[in-house]
């Protein structure tokens, strides 16, 4: 029989409903697991052990006095710590902001909260989620899981090692450029970077600041991201880009499986290179999506190599919230992230110009692509978790690769805003976990959780337990 900590966020909240466990049991068992394995993690950076407790005890209470659960209700969840809790520091994992203790929830965990999750604490992350491997100069160095020599991917690290752990369910996480789906696929979790503006952001310092960030969930099931969805989506007036709700249940349409999609599949997208064990792992998986009465077809278009583009693009955004800070703790601070701020300060009008006309082209090409195929199919990464310090491969079978290739198959759909998922595809020879990446056309956040629900029917990933 399963222990409480190796239950999803969906089975508890019937067993909590079931009168079976109490949340304070849950409570409980989260924290000791957390005493356990995060000294091996460093998964979890701050806790909130003493109010998790009491909070559970209240609920426990409720529950007792015959008070309905929320769709959380008693589920312990970790929160990124780029994202705001009340009454905790949110440090971005950066040295400056060590004190910088907030008053009230971001809106996201705000929403999960009045659900019934319980936050226990917030987990790392590279400073300003700026890498795609976790390790900062406050906190240090987060693992994965499978092989502790390995990085859990980055930048929401923290989140995926607590889950891939079996620490928590479920945990928050942040997409600007990949930074749900890397740390999924490094660490064999399913990982949802929602449409744009379908999880509100915010409350933030200026306002639409950000055009390519979402916010969503790391979990171990597609039925958790379902419900963490439910729970989470619909306009905000913080976010004036935020989607108004889709008025469906996530986790009620899973059932639904799609019949009969037309699938393209793209190894390369026109011009990333892949390991080719990851590749092997990827192309067993879409085997999966033709077994389930799908058309797969390899598509022979490609898209702009967008790199340059989305890497100013962000970092011109970064640079608006970070230039003051920089000028006064730029010792402190990380030497990449410092010397991005420093290079993007020229960035001006017509940089920008080019920047939109190649968002433009990218849109061209997935807009027709969309118009012919239901979904698109490509490796999450290409390539297996590397070494838990860095930096990120230089080079695939081979050959050279510029800095952003080692995340080639995310960052464009982050310039685009479709939605898009990690799943599991099996692990390496090395014994580390490979990721498959499902993008749907815009807004169509329900096609990509049935789809990726039936594909965990049929090829499970449950089975395997990281041995920690």
């Amino acid at each position: 029989m399963e222990g409480i900590h190796e239950r999803s966020a969906v089975e508890l909240v019937r067993l909590i409903r079931a009168g079976d466990i109490s949340p304070l049991e849950v409570m409980v068992e989260t924290l000791r697991r957390i005493e356990r394995v995060n000294p091996l993690l460093n998964a979890f950076i701050s806790l909130r052990a003493e109010e998790a407790i009491d909070e559970a005890k209240a609920m426990t209470r409720r529950l007792g006095a015959g008070e309905a659960p929320g769709m959380l209700g008693g589920v312990p969840i970790g929160v990124k710590d780029l994202e705001d809790v009340a009454d905790m520091v949110t440090s971005f994992g950066s040295v400056p902001f060590k004190n910088h203790r907030v008053a009230r929830d971001s809106t996201q965990v705000a929403r999960l909260r009045k659900a019934g999750a319980i936050v226990v604490g917030k987990t790392n992350t590279p400073e300003f989620g700026y890498t795609g491997f976790t390790k900062n100069l406050l906190f240090g160095v987060t693992r994965n899981p499978w092989n502790l020599e390995r990085t859990p991917g980055g930048s929401s690290g923290g989140s995926a090692a607590a889950v891939a752990g079996f620490v928590v369910p479920v945990a928050t996480g942040s997409d600007a450029g990949g930074s749900i789906r890397i740390p999924a696929s490094y660490s064999g979790c399913f990982g949802l970077k929602p449409s744009f503006g379908r999880i509100p952001l915010g409350p933030a310092p200026l306002l639409q600041m950000y055009h390519a960030l979402t916010v969503g969930p790391i979990t171990r099931t597609v039925e958790d991201a379902a419900l963490y969805l439910d729970c989470t989506a619909g306009y905000h007036p913080c976010d004036p880009a935020s989607l108004p709700h889709p008025g469906v249940s996530y986790l009620e349409c899973l059932k639904r499986a799609p019949k009969g999609l037309k699938i393209a599949f793209s190894p390369r997208l026109g011009f990333a290179k892949v390991e080719k064990d990851v590749l092997a792992r990827v192309e067993e998986g879409v085997k999966c999506f033709e077994d389930m009465g799908h058309t797969v077809e390899l598509w022979g278009g490609s898209i702009p190599d967008v790199g340059d583009a989305w890497a100013k693009f962000m970092d011109s955004e970064i640079y608006g919230l970070l230039h003051r800070s920089l000028d006064v703790h730029r010792v402190e601070m990380g030497k990449t992230l410092v010397h991005a701020l420093e290079n993007i300060r020229s960035f001006c009008l017509p940089d920008l110009i080019e920047v939109q006309k190649t968002r433009t082209a990218l849109n061209e090409v997935l807009w027709e692509l969309f118009e012919t195929f239901d979904l698109l199919i490509t490796p999450t990464t290409p390539t297996e978790a590397f070494g838990a310090k860095g930096p990120p491969p230089s080079e695939i079978e081979g050959e050279q690769i510029p800095l952003l290739w080692a995340v080639a198959f995310t960052y464009p759909f982050n310039l685009s805003g479709h939605p898009a998922a990690s799943v599991p595809a099996g692990f390496t020879s090395s014994g580390v976990p490979a990721g498959l990446q499902i993008v749907a056309p815009h807004h169509r956040d329900d096609l990509l959780l049935q789809t990726a629900y039936a594909y965990e029917q049929i090829r499970p990933w449950r089975d395997r337990r990281p041995d920690l």
